[in-house]
């Protein structure tokens, strides 16, 4: 079994809020008159006081012996759902819900168990047993208003590069990674196998820890922060802008801050936050914020870059769901009141891990809405009001994906993912974001020209995608950074000319095509047009083969008698059969374009001849200069 310690975490430590702690009361004493006996007393005393692994060995006896039922079954699939072991969870979920007789969470936990297995279809079914169940839920009307949001999600813009970092403890978790202006990264961690053991996952307490990274991105060994470590959980860690100030997460045990249950005799405590000062170089005048409480918790806070806001995640009464992001205001005498960010980032499941970025955009994990499976990284401006969206892969995975943070002087974020098994610290890269901005105008006039068709190309010639320009003669495209493009560029009764985006870094770069009038050229044997072009592998005719065809048609229309034999070419790329077929497949798309235009069908008519005729004779050994020559169509007259 493998236990994960950001659970801790993500499951609010410990205590839930009053309300929680009611529903899940209830949710008991539903399932108490079909299991609840003298028998699980043991096992329901270990999980009552979140002592997860242990009450597992006392479920697991009790659901293999003859007295199991669905109530054992729940409470062993829930106790492997708290410590993360999905494989179990999903196993055990499915012995529960087999009659029929489960509550309605039990069904919408067995479908997060499959999501994080990647049984995106199997997942679905039990979304819709728990939607039927509560149609009023908001997860519900999400899931029925888009059943099949993974492909949709799954091909997102690619927002980050992402890698592994050379932070690592075998069998231990590390998350909650800051990085500072002066190359510092703070972070959680249960590496400190001195420490002692927390019940709830058989993991040692967190401890805060720092290294140094360097220019290509490396840390040194991590350190721990002895001043602010305590025997029980400390971290993870904010800063102010500075870097003098600040606030971090701690178990209430340590400041003497719980309750004690005497149920099952036991200490339970907190996470609550605290403030400390830098002074000499050491973290000193450890203070506890005044909305610490003995009865929810307040954790992962993140700290506005102008150290005037403070968001948080808690479990504090008037959330929306288990847990939600919070933001408070830091005042020169103390704090402000707590607010709720409300739905626009909250839902009636669990949110946390809130960072806010200098831009005002703010990143937390939820497992209330669509991803891709456990802990999913979201991203929302809190200066609009549009719903927050996925950052899809490769930062999120179909396992737990969280506490993400971003450096804007390095560029760099970081997060922590489960996905190889435990908690590890992960680099998040942005991919540089540029764009192409072509401005198309008559060669002799200089005047803007509208409705010219502009093809953006790759470095092998392929049509990425074609526009027309707006009132202004211009085009806009998205680019990679680093990355050169070509242009080709066509408006009816102007040349066809071709351009090249250089590449840039990043930002804006803005292309002038000039366009030429011009007049097509006729021979006494063919009609001479510019290059029609095709998309990669395909026959249809493009925007600026019609602008081309167009010229053909006029011509022909201009000369009644006139019968054109078209024929098309290709490089030598491909094999002699492929080429054929494809020039084929061209030839006659060419002339249903004419006859589509009204050209009769007699007077018209086409042959594909593949790489068997090159105008440059460079057999299968053609630069790219010589395939775009032998890459043709020719239109010649059979009677003028």
């Amino acid at each position: 079994m493998k236990s994960k310690i950001h659970e801790y975490q993500k499951s609010n430590i410990k205590l839930m809020s009053k309300k929680t702690y009611i529903t899940f009361s209830l949710i008991l004493m539903l399932t108490a008159s079909y299991g609840q006996n003298s028998a699980t007393a043991k096992a329901d005393k270990l999980f009552e006081s979140y002592q997860y692994v242990a009450a597992i060995e006392e479920y697991q006896k009790l659901a293999e012996s003859k007295g199991a039922n669905e109530y054992i079954y729940t409470q062993l699939a829930e106790s492997y759902y708290n410590v993360f072991d999905s494989e179990n969870a999903s196993k055990w979920f499915a012995k529960a819900t087999a009659k029929g007789k489960a509550d309605a969470e039990t069904y919408y936990r067995y479908a997060q168990t499959l999501k994080v297995l990647g049984k995106y279809s199997e997942a679905n079914k039990q979304m819709d047993v728990f939607a039927k169940m509560m149609p009023k839920d908001d997860r519900a009307k999400e899931h029925l208003a888009n059943p099949n949001y993974i492909p949709s999600l799954a091909t997102n813009s690619k927002l980050f590069d992402v890698a592994e970092t050379n932070i690592k403890s075998k069998g231990q978790s590390d998350f909650g990674a800051l990085l500072t202006n002066d190359n510092i990264l703070y972070f959680a961690s249960t590496r400190n196998s001195s420490n002692k053991t927390d019940k709830w996952n058989n993991q040692p307490y967190l401890d805060i820890y720092q290294s140094t990274r360097d220019d290509k991105g490396s840390f040194s060994e991590p350190t721990p922060v002895r001043e602010l470590n305590t025997p029980f959980h400390d971290g993870p860690v904010t800063l102010s802008a500075d870097g003098n100030i600040m606030f971090f997460a701690r178990d209430g045990h340590s400041e003497g801050q719980y309750e004690k249950s005497k149920k099952s005799n036991t200490k339970i405590g907190q996470q609550g936050i605290y403030k400390a000062t830098k002074v000499d170089g050491k973290w000193t005048n450890v203070e506890a914020l005044p909305f610490n409480s003995t009865s929810y918790s307040a954790t992962n806070p993140s700290l506005s870059k102008d150290g005037k806001t403070l968001y948080f995640a808690s479990n504090m009464p008037g959330g929306l769901g288990e847990s939600d992001i919070w933001k408070v205001t830091v005042e020169a005498n103390g704090y402000g009141k707590p607010q709720n960010l409300g739905p626009n980032v909250n839902t009636a499941d669990k949110e946390n891990f809130p960072f806010i970025a200098e831009d005002n955009t703010l990143y937390f994990a939820s497992l209330g809405r669509q991803g891709l499976g456990g802990f999913d990284v979201y991203k929302t401006n809190l200066n609009g009001s549009d719903q927050a969206i996925n950052l899809g892969k490769p930062v999120n995975s179909e396992k737990d994906d969280f506490s993400f943070s971003f450096n804007k002087n390095a560029n760099i974020g970081y997060f922590s993912s489960n996905r190889n098994g435990d908690d590890a610290i992960f680099s998040a890269a942005p991919l540089c974001k540029a764009e192409a901005i072509v401005l198309v105008t008559n060669a002799k006039t200089k005047a803007p020209l509208t409705n010219a068709s502009v093809a953006i190309l790759d470095l092998k010639g392929n049509v990425i995608a074609t526009e027309k320009s707006n009132a202004e003669g211009k085009v806009s495209y998205p680019i990679e950074c680093n990355l050169g493009y070509g242009l080709q560029v066509a408006a009816q009764n102007f040349e066809t000319a071709s351009s090249a985006v250089k590449a840039v870094k990043a930002g804006e770069t803005v292309v002038e095509v000039a366009l030429a009038p011009s007049e097509v050229i006729i021979t006494d044997t063919e009609v001479i047009l510019n290059p029609i072009y095709f998309e990669y592998d395909k026959s249809n005719i493009t925007a600026q083969g019609a602008v081309e065809l167009d010229k053909l048609v006029k011509v022909m229309q201009d000369n009644p008698s006139m019968v054109i034999f078209v024929k098309s070419h290709t490089d030598s790329k491909g094999s002699l059969n492929y080429n054929l077929n494809l020039s084929e497949r061209r030839a006659q798309s060419t002339v249903q374009y004419l006859i589509s235009k009204g050209i009769t069908q007699g007077r018209i008519s086409g042959k594909g001849f593949g790489s068997t005729e090159q105008k440059v004779k460079c057999g299968t050994n053609c630069t790219q200069e010589q395939d775009a020559q032998n890459r043709r169509s020719e239109f010649l007259i059979v009677k003028k």
